[in-house]
């Protein structure tokens, strides 16, 4: 038989969704591994799920979604961040991680450079070169709080260049960007003519600061801003996100969408329509208790005399395990066996995070706390 794809064959593997399929055989085992909310879907968002299925939203739906729900998230973005835009400029799609993917097949050939973060979210670089494209990393050094720095962006752009991808709140560094850190990247995309896709699927869970959308400040069109259902609203499993562009961009959207899902399930749709016009109160109970389960976690690492990197966003809390002398993909073998502990390596999400490992402060807090304490315990055993 003639050869499989060599493109997809070579795609890196995820070594967060390794942890997690590694754990789920192992009895008792604590999950610190993959970022998904500890609680159910708001009782209001599940009432309109099955309302619209007892009223007949089970059928295919416009490839951009319902207008009804394009319209509700134009009215959310408008008070959110003070956008002006139409439902011709939003594009619904299964989950966020399909929007991105649509966005990159809109904007870029095979041989486009894309610039994504290092460390970042794997699939970043899964996407990327599972179209045809190059992905090079920009770095997210420590000392410079974990945001960009545009000397050494300078350095990596070519006449190849396309596009640039940045994630505020980001995944797994916890940063969020601030306006003059926005502006300063705009420009730069400006200079070199980029587009800019900014994935802010944690715009709801921010500590420190305030989340400001790029896209607020985007003059020419060539911005893409994502967002999300799951991490605010604890909407994982329902598969609904959405990108907002250009109308030039989301039409080339549509047309890739097709062959890609058709469209975001109807009733998801419709749960997502009823979350964004109903009470908020959930998203910002949520955002205060996983602020207090990073509180808790960090000082459990500093009385330990642990090194993890407190964040200002998302849910997620940096550990560096580098006085431990081996990569982060063997640690976290060991750790699982030793302490049924299942952590995020630090080395799938990057070079500069290879001696590190990611945890999730979305999960349950007496089960968060037992892990951290069983982290630190690991490091002291065996620290050098």
């Amino acid at each position: 038989m003639k050869e499989l794809s060599k493109t997809r064959s070579k795609l890196p593997n995820s070594g967060i969704r390794q942890l997690m399929e590694l754990s789920a055989s192992i009895p008792d085992a604590i999950h610190l591994e993959v970022g998904e909310p500890n609680v159910n879907t708001p009782q209001h968002i599940r009432e309109a799920a099955t309302l619209a299925m007892n009223e007949g939203f089970t059928g295919y739906t416009s490839v951009p979604g319902y207008k009804s729900l394009r319209d509700a998230l134009c009215e959310h973005l408008g008070y959110r961040y003070g956008l002006k835009i139409t439902s011709e400029q939003v594009m619904v799609t299964s989950g966020a991680v399909t929007a991105l993917t649509a966005s990159l097949l809109a904007i870029a050939d095979a041989d486009d450079e894309i610039l994504i973060p290092d460390p970042g979210w794997p699939v970043y670089e899964m996407m990327v070169l599972a179209q045809g494209s190059v992905a090079k990393r920009y770095p997210l050094q420590l000392e410079n709080g974990f945001a960009p720095d545009l000397e050494q962006l300078e350095q990596l752009v070519t006449p190849k260049t396309k596009a640039i991808l940045i994630n505020t709140p980001g995944n797994p560094t916890g940063a969020v960007l601030g306006q003059e850190q926005i502006l300063e990247l705009l420009a730069f995309a400006v200079k070199h003519d980029l587009y800019v896709i900014s994935d802010e699927v944690y715009d709801g869970i921010v500590f420190e600061g305030t989340h400001i959308s790029p896209k607020t400040f985007d003059t020419d069109g060539r911005v893409i801003s994502i967002f999300g259902a799951s991490k605010n609203y604890a909407m994982t499993g329902w598969r609904i996100g959405y990108a907002v562009a250009s109308p030039e961009i989301t039409t080339i959207m549509g047309k890739v969408m097709l062959p890609l899902v058709s469209c975001a399930t109807s009733i998801s749709q419709k749960a997502a329509e009823a979350a964004i016009r109903g009470p908020q109160d959930f998203v910002e109970e949520m955002r205060q208790s996983y602020k207090q389960r990073r509180d808790k976690a960090y000082d459990l690492f500093t009385q330990a005399e642990v090194k993890a990197f407190k964040p200002d966003g998302a849910f997620y809390m940096l550990v560096d395990m580098a006085e431990l002398g081996r990569p982060a993909d063997e640690l976290v073998l060991q750790l699982l066996k030793e302490e049924k502990v299942a952590v995020a390596p630090g080395t799938t999400f990057g070079e500069l995070t290879n001696k590190m490992v990611r945890i999730s402060l979305a999960s349950e807090e007496s089960q968060l706390l037992e892990g951290v304490k069983r982290i630190c315990s690991f490091i002291a055993r065996h620290k050098k």
